[in-house]
Protein backbone atom coordinates (compact mmCIF):
# COMPACT_ATOMS: atom_id res chain seq x y z
CA UNK A 1 0.00 0.00 0.00
CA UNK A 2 0.86 3.67 -0.03
CA UNK A 3 -0.61 6.46 2.09
CA UNK A 4 -1.89 9.89 1.07
CA UNK A 5 -0.67 12.17 3.86
CA UNK A 6 -1.22 15.68 2.48
CA UNK A 7 -3.28 17.40 -0.21
CA UNK A 8 -2.75 21.08 -1.05
CA UNK A 9 -5.27 22.68 -3.43
CA UNK A 10 -4.37 26.13 -4.76
CA UNK A 11 -6.15 28.65 -6.99
CA UNK A 12 -5.09 31.72 -8.98
CA UNK A 13 -5.91 35.06 -7.30
CA UNK A 14 -8.24 36.35 -10.02
CA UNK A 15 -11.79 35.44 -8.96
CA UNK A 16 -14.96 36.33 -10.86
CA UNK A 17 -18.67 35.67 -10.73
CA UNK A 18 -19.93 33.47 -13.53
CA UNK A 19 -22.05 36.27 -15.01
CA UNK A 20 -19.04 38.58 -15.29
CA UNK A 21 -17.03 35.89 -17.11
CA UNK A 22 -19.93 35.30 -19.49
CA UNK A 23 -20.23 39.00 -20.30
CA UNK A 24 -16.50 39.37 -20.99
CA UNK A 25 -16.06 36.22 -23.07
CA UNK A 26 -19.23 36.45 -25.15
CA UNK A 27 -17.96 39.01 -27.71
CA UNK A 28 -14.70 37.04 -28.04
CA UNK A 29 -16.57 33.86 -28.96
CA UNK A 30 -19.49 35.06 -31.08
CA UNK A 31 -21.00 38.06 -32.83
CA UNK A 32 -24.34 36.35 -33.35
CA UNK A 33 -27.07 37.40 -30.92
CA UNK A 34 -28.74 34.00 -31.09
CA UNK A 35 -25.52 32.14 -30.24
CA UNK A 36 -24.84 34.62 -27.46
CA UNK A 37 -28.22 33.78 -25.98
CA UNK A 38 -27.30 30.09 -26.13
CA UNK A 39 -23.99 30.83 -24.41
CA UNK A 40 -25.67 32.79 -21.64
CA UNK A 41 -28.17 29.98 -21.06
CA UNK A 42 -25.45 27.31 -21.03
CA UNK A 43 -23.31 29.29 -18.58
CA UNK A 44 -26.27 29.94 -16.28
CA UNK A 45 -27.06 26.22 -16.14
CA UNK A 46 -23.47 25.00 -15.63
CA UNK A 47 -23.79 24.79 -11.84
CA UNK A 48 -20.92 27.26 -11.48
CA UNK A 49 -21.17 30.43 -9.37
CA UNK A 50 -17.54 31.61 -9.35
CA UNK A 51 -14.29 30.72 -11.05
CA UNK A 52 -10.61 31.55 -10.54
CA UNK A 53 -8.75 32.48 -13.71
CA UNK A 54 -5.07 32.34 -14.62
CA UNK A 55 -5.13 35.98 -15.80
CA UNK A 56 -7.16 39.10 -15.03
CA UNK A 57 -10.39 38.81 -17.00
CA UNK A 58 -9.65 41.70 -19.33
CA UNK A 59 -6.34 40.09 -20.39
CA UNK A 60 -8.18 37.41 -22.36
CA UNK A 61 -8.92 39.98 -25.06
CA UNK A 62 -5.19 40.06 -25.87
CA UNK A 63 -4.67 36.29 -26.19
CA UNK A 64 -4.78 36.17 -29.97
CA UNK A 65 -2.53 33.16 -30.61
CA UNK A 66 -1.65 29.76 -29.22
CA UNK A 67 1.85 31.04 -28.46
CA UNK A 68 0.49 33.86 -26.28
CA UNK A 69 -1.79 31.48 -24.40
CA UNK A 70 0.89 28.85 -23.91
CA UNK A 71 3.49 31.39 -22.75
CA UNK A 72 0.99 32.47 -20.10
CA UNK A 73 0.42 28.82 -19.21
CA UNK A 74 4.09 28.12 -18.50
CA UNK A 75 4.51 31.25 -16.37
CA UNK A 76 1.36 30.84 -14.28
CA UNK A 77 1.59 27.05 -14.03
CA UNK A 78 5.08 27.22 -12.57
CA UNK A 79 3.98 29.61 -9.83
CA UNK A 80 0.90 27.56 -8.93
CA UNK A 81 2.86 24.30 -8.96
CA UNK A 82 5.42 25.77 -6.57
CA UNK A 83 2.68 26.99 -4.20
CA UNK A 84 0.96 23.61 -4.23
CA UNK A 85 4.16 21.62 -3.70
CA UNK A 86 5.41 23.87 -0.90
CA UNK A 87 2.08 23.74 0.88
CA UNK A 88 1.67 19.98 0.57
CA UNK A 89 5.17 19.29 1.89
CA UNK A 90 4.59 21.63 4.83
CA UNK A 91 1.37 19.78 5.68
CA UNK A 92 3.26 16.49 5.52
CA UNK A 93 6.13 17.91 7.61
CA UNK A 94 8.61 17.07 4.89
CA UNK A 95 11.32 18.96 3.02
CA UNK A 96 11.69 19.21 -0.77
CA UNK A 97 14.84 17.09 -0.48
CA UNK A 98 12.74 14.25 0.97
CA UNK A 99 10.89 13.79 -2.33
CA UNK A 100 12.04 10.83 -4.44
CA UNK A 101 9.46 10.81 -7.25
CA UNK A 102 7.29 13.49 -8.90
CA UNK A 103 4.46 12.89 -11.34
CA UNK A 104 3.32 16.10 -13.02
CA UNK A 105 0.14 16.29 -15.05
CA UNK A 106 -1.63 18.90 -17.16
CA UNK A 107 -3.70 18.85 -20.33
CA UNK A 108 -4.03 22.63 -20.81
CA UNK A 109 -0.50 23.63 -21.84
CA UNK A 110 2.85 22.26 -22.94
CA UNK A 111 6.43 22.97 -21.97
CA UNK A 112 9.85 21.48 -22.65
CA UNK A 113 11.60 21.46 -20.24
CA UNK A 114 8.39 20.38 -18.50
CA UNK A 115 6.99 22.34 -15.56
CA UNK A 116 8.24 19.73 -13.10
CA UNK A 117 11.78 20.12 -14.45
CA UNK A 118 11.59 23.89 -14.08
CA UNK A 119 10.32 23.36 -10.54
CA UNK A 120 13.36 21.40 -9.35
CA UNK A 121 15.77 24.29 -8.75
CA UNK A 122 12.98 26.75 -7.93
CA UNK A 123 11.49 24.64 -5.12
CA UNK A 124 14.57 22.90 -3.76
CA UNK A 125 13.85 19.40 -5.04
CA UNK A 126 16.91 17.18 -5.34
CA UNK A 127 18.66 17.20 -8.73
CA UNK A 128 18.32 13.39 -8.79
CA UNK A 129 14.56 13.37 -8.14
CA UNK A 130 12.77 10.98 -10.51
CA UNK A 131 10.17 12.76 -12.67
CA UNK A 132 7.33 11.71 -14.93
CA UNK A 133 5.47 14.50 -16.77
CA UNK A 134 2.20 13.38 -18.36
CA UNK A 135 -0.17 14.92 -20.91
CA UNK A 136 -3.46 13.77 -22.42
CA UNK A 137 -5.24 12.15 -19.49
CA UNK A 138 -7.47 15.18 -18.98
CA UNK A 139 -9.99 15.08 -16.13
CA UNK A 140 -9.08 11.51 -15.19
CA UNK A 141 -5.47 12.46 -14.44
CA UNK A 142 -6.04 13.45 -10.81
CA UNK A 143 -7.19 9.94 -9.96
CA UNK A 144 -4.87 8.24 -12.44
CA UNK A 145 -1.94 10.26 -11.11
CA UNK A 146 -2.65 9.10 -7.56
CA UNK A 147 -2.81 5.52 -8.80
CA UNK A 148 0.47 5.74 -10.72
CA UNK A 149 2.34 7.33 -7.79
CA UNK A 150 0.89 4.53 -5.67
CA UNK A 151 2.20 1.98 -8.19
CA UNK A 152 5.67 3.49 -7.97
CA UNK A 153 5.64 3.41 -4.17
CA UNK A 154 4.55 -0.23 -4.15
CA UNK A 155 8.01 -0.95 -5.51
CA UNK A 156 9.75 1.70 -3.36
CA UNK A 157 8.08 1.42 0.06
CA UNK A 158 10.62 3.61 1.86
CA UNK A 159 10.23 6.57 -0.50
CA UNK A 160 8.13 9.74 -0.89
CA UNK A 161 6.10 10.44 -4.01
CA UNK A 162 4.32 13.62 -5.07
CA UNK A 163 1.58 14.22 -7.61
CA UNK A 164 1.35 17.77 -9.01
CA UNK A 165 -1.58 18.84 -11.17
CA UNK A 166 -1.95 22.23 -12.86
CA UNK A 167 -4.85 23.02 -15.17
CA UNK A 168 -5.38 26.47 -16.72
CA UNK A 169 -8.48 25.68 -18.72
CA UNK A 170 -9.34 29.32 -19.41
CA UNK A 171 -6.26 29.59 -21.65
CA UNK A 172 -7.69 26.96 -24.01
CA UNK A 173 -11.00 28.71 -24.81
CA UNK A 174 -11.16 29.29 -28.58
CA UNK A 175 -11.88 32.77 -29.95
CA UNK A 176 -14.50 33.17 -32.67
CA UNK A 177 -15.84 29.68 -32.02
CA UNK A 178 -19.50 29.53 -31.05
CA UNK A 179 -19.83 25.76 -31.37
CA UNK A 180 -21.75 24.14 -28.52
CA UNK A 181 -18.66 22.35 -27.07
CA UNK A 182 -16.69 25.62 -26.89
CA UNK A 183 -19.65 27.47 -25.36
CA UNK A 184 -20.04 24.72 -22.76
CA UNK A 185 -16.32 24.62 -21.97
CA UNK A 186 -16.13 28.40 -21.63
CA UNK A 187 -18.75 28.22 -18.88
CA UNK A 188 -17.74 25.04 -17.09
CA UNK A 189 -13.98 24.86 -16.66
CA UNK A 190 -11.93 26.84 -14.15
CA UNK A 191 -8.24 27.17 -13.31
CA UNK A 192 -6.42 25.61 -10.39
CA UNK A 193 -3.69 23.31 -9.18
CA UNK A 194 -2.96 20.83 -6.45
CA UNK A 195 -0.21 18.69 -4.98
CA UNK A 196 -0.55 15.41 -3.11
CA UNK A 197 2.13 13.76 -0.98
CA UNK A 198 2.14 9.97 -0.69
CA UNK A 199 4.39 7.77 1.42
CA UNK A 200 5.45 4.23 0.70
CA UNK A 201 4.05 1.68 3.13
CA UNK A 202 7.24 1.19 5.14
CA UNK A 203 7.81 4.92 5.51
CA UNK A 204 4.19 5.54 6.48
CA UNK A 205 4.36 2.90 9.19
CA UNK A 206 7.58 4.34 10.60
CA UNK A 207 6.22 7.90 10.75
CA UNK A 208 2.73 6.95 12.04
CA UNK A 209 1.25 9.59 9.74
CA UNK A 210 -2.51 9.96 9.40
CA UNK A 211 -4.09 9.89 5.97
CA UNK A 212 -5.73 7.67 3.39
CA UNK A 213 -4.22 4.28 2.60
CA UNK A 214 -4.53 3.43 -1.09
CA UNK A 215 -5.82 -0.13 -0.96
CA UNK A 216 -6.57 -0.78 -4.62
CA UNK A 217 -6.85 0.89 -8.03
CA UNK A 218 -8.55 0.11 -11.33
CA UNK A 219 -8.17 1.60 -14.82
CA UNK A 220 -10.38 1.14 -17.87
CA UNK A 221 -10.88 2.55 -21.35
CA UNK A 222 -14.37 2.13 -22.78
CA UNK A 223 -14.52 0.80 -26.36
CA UNK A 224 -15.55 3.01 -29.27
CA UNK A 225 -15.61 6.22 -27.21
CA UNK A 226 -12.47 8.01 -28.42
CA UNK A 227 -14.51 10.73 -30.13
CA UNK A 228 -16.52 11.62 -27.04
CA UNK A 229 -13.99 13.70 -25.09
CA UNK A 230 -10.62 15.31 -25.74
CA UNK A 231 -8.89 17.91 -27.90
CA UNK A 232 -8.62 18.65 -31.59
CA UNK A 233 -5.16 20.23 -31.72
CA UNK A 234 -4.60 22.85 -34.42
CA UNK A 235 -3.02 26.19 -35.19
CA UNK A 236 -5.06 28.01 -32.55
CA UNK A 237 -4.32 25.48 -29.82
CA UNK A 238 -6.63 23.04 -28.08
CA UNK A 239 -10.19 22.89 -29.42
CA UNK A 240 -12.50 21.00 -27.06
CA UNK A 241 -14.18 17.75 -28.09
CA UNK A 242 -17.15 17.21 -25.80
CA UNK A 243 -19.96 14.86 -26.77
CA UNK A 244 -23.48 14.98 -25.39
CA UNK A 245 -23.21 11.18 -25.20
CA UNK A 246 -20.84 11.25 -22.20
CA UNK A 247 -23.60 10.76 -19.57
CA UNK A 248 -24.89 7.78 -21.59
CA UNK A 249 -21.40 6.26 -21.59
CA UNK A 250 -21.26 6.63 -17.82
CA UNK A 251 -24.71 5.06 -17.46
CA UNK A 252 -23.72 2.10 -19.63
CA UNK A 253 -20.46 1.20 -17.90
CA UNK A 254 -19.66 2.82 -14.56
CA UNK A 255 -22.07 1.00 -12.26
CA UNK A 256 -20.92 -2.46 -13.27
CA UNK A 257 -17.26 -1.42 -13.11
CA UNK A 258 -17.58 -0.05 -9.58
CA UNK A 259 -19.59 -3.05 -8.37
CA UNK A 260 -16.93 -5.47 -9.62
CA UNK A 261 -14.08 -3.36 -8.25
CA UNK A 262 -15.59 -3.11 -4.78
CA UNK A 263 -16.74 -6.74 -4.65
CA UNK A 264 -13.17 -7.84 -5.33
CA UNK A 265 -12.18 -6.05 -2.14
CA UNK A 266 -14.99 -7.21 0.09
CA UNK A 267 -17.30 -4.23 0.02
CA UNK A 268 -20.06 -2.56 -2.00
CA UNK A 269 -21.18 0.93 -2.94
CA UNK A 270 -23.80 0.86 -0.18
CA UNK A 271 -21.05 0.28 2.40
CA UNK A 272 -18.83 3.18 1.27
CA UNK A 273 -19.54 6.39 3.23
CA UNK A 274 -17.34 8.80 1.25
CA UNK A 275 -17.37 9.39 -2.52
CA UNK A 276 -14.75 11.63 -4.13
CA UNK A 277 -15.75 12.31 -7.74
CA UNK A 278 -14.30 14.87 -10.11
CA UNK A 279 -16.73 17.75 -10.68
CA UNK A 280 -17.29 17.08 -14.37
CA UNK A 281 -20.46 19.15 -14.64
CA UNK A 282 -24.12 18.72 -13.68
CA UNK A 283 -24.92 16.00 -16.22
CA UNK A 284 -21.77 14.04 -15.38
CA UNK A 285 -22.40 14.18 -11.63
CA UNK A 286 -26.04 13.20 -12.10
CA UNK A 287 -25.00 10.28 -14.29
CA UNK A 288 -22.39 9.10 -11.75
CA UNK A 289 -24.89 9.24 -8.89
CA UNK A 290 -27.52 7.37 -10.89
CA UNK A 291 -25.10 4.72 -12.19
CA UNK A 292 -23.91 3.98 -8.65
CA UNK A 293 -27.36 4.37 -7.03
CA UNK A 294 -25.88 6.77 -4.51
CA UNK A 295 -28.01 8.36 -1.79
CA UNK A 296 -28.86 12.07 -1.94
CA UNK A 297 -25.90 14.15 -0.80
CA UNK A 298 -23.25 11.50 -1.50
CA UNK A 299 -21.58 13.76 -4.06
CA UNK A 300 -22.14 17.02 -2.18
CA UNK A 301 -18.41 17.73 -2.05
CA UNK A 302 -18.20 17.50 -5.84
CA UNK A 303 -21.26 19.71 -6.35
CA UNK A 304 -19.80 22.29 -3.95
CA UNK A 305 -16.47 22.29 -5.79
CA UNK A 306 -18.26 22.73 -9.12
CA UNK A 307 -20.20 25.68 -7.74
CA UNK A 308 -17.23 27.40 -6.14
CA UNK A 309 -14.45 26.89 -8.72
CA UNK A 310 -15.84 25.06 -11.75
CA UNK A 311 -14.45 21.89 -13.29
CA UNK A 312 -10.66 22.01 -12.79
CA UNK A 313 -9.96 19.05 -15.07
CA UNK A 314 -7.31 16.84 -13.42
CA UNK A 315 -7.16 19.02 -10.31
CA UNK A 316 -10.90 18.77 -9.71
CA UNK A 317 -10.95 15.41 -7.95
CA UNK A 318 -7.93 16.45 -5.85
CA UNK A 319 -9.72 19.60 -4.65
CA UNK A 320 -12.68 17.41 -3.69
CA UNK A 321 -10.31 15.03 -1.89
CA UNK A 322 -8.74 17.90 0.05
CA UNK A 323 -12.16 19.05 1.28
CA UNK A 324 -13.48 15.59 2.18
CA UNK A 325 -14.70 15.38 5.75
CA UNK A 326 -12.21 13.35 7.80
CA UNK A 327 -13.55 9.83 8.20
CA UNK A 328 -13.33 7.65 11.30
CA UNK A 329 -10.41 5.26 11.48
CA UNK A 330 -10.91 2.38 9.07
CA UNK A 331 -13.71 3.92 7.01
CA UNK A 332 -13.42 3.64 3.26
CA UNK A 333 -13.73 6.07 0.39
CA UNK A 334 -13.84 5.71 -3.39
CA UNK A 335 -12.17 8.13 -5.80
CA UNK A 336 -13.71 8.16 -9.27
CA UNK A 337 -12.81 10.23 -12.34
CA UNK A 338 -13.31 10.04 -16.09
CA UNK A 339 -11.35 11.48 -18.98
CA UNK A 340 -10.51 11.17 -22.69
CA UNK A 341 -10.54 7.65 -24.01
CA UNK A 342 -13.24 7.58 -22.59
CA UNK A 343 -11.18 6.37 -19.65
CA UNK A 344 -12.06 5.74 -16.04
CA UNK A 345 -9.97 5.48 -12.89
CA UNK A 346 -11.04 4.15 -9.49
CA UNK A 347 -9.21 4.10 -6.17
CA UNK A 348 -10.30 2.45 -2.94
CA UNK A 349 -9.03 4.34 0.10
CA UNK A 350 -9.14 3.60 3.83
CA UNK A 351 -8.74 6.29 6.48
CA UNK A 352 -5.93 5.89 9.00
CA UNK A 353 -5.72 8.05 12.11
CA UNK A 354 -2.37 9.24 13.40
CA UNK A 355 -0.87 6.62 15.70
CA UNK A 356 1.29 7.25 18.73
CA UNK A 357 4.97 6.89 17.96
Amino acid sequence: MSRIVAVEPVLPPHTYDQADITAELAPLLTHDSGRRAVMERVHANAGVATRHLALPLERYRTLDSFQASNDAFVRVALGLAERALTGALARARLLPTDVDFVLFTSVTGISAPSVDALLVARSGLRPDVKRLPTFGLGCVAGAAGLARVHDYLEGHPDEVGVLISVELCSLTVQRDDDSVPNLVASGLFGDGASAVVLLGDARARRTHAAGWDVQATRSRIYPDTAGALGWDVGGTGFRIVLSAALPDIIAAHLGEDVDRFLAAHGTSAAQVPTWIAHAGGPKVLQAVAAALDLPAGALEGSWRSLRDVGNLSSSSVLHVLAAATPAAHGERAVVVALGPGVSQELLLLQHVEEAAA
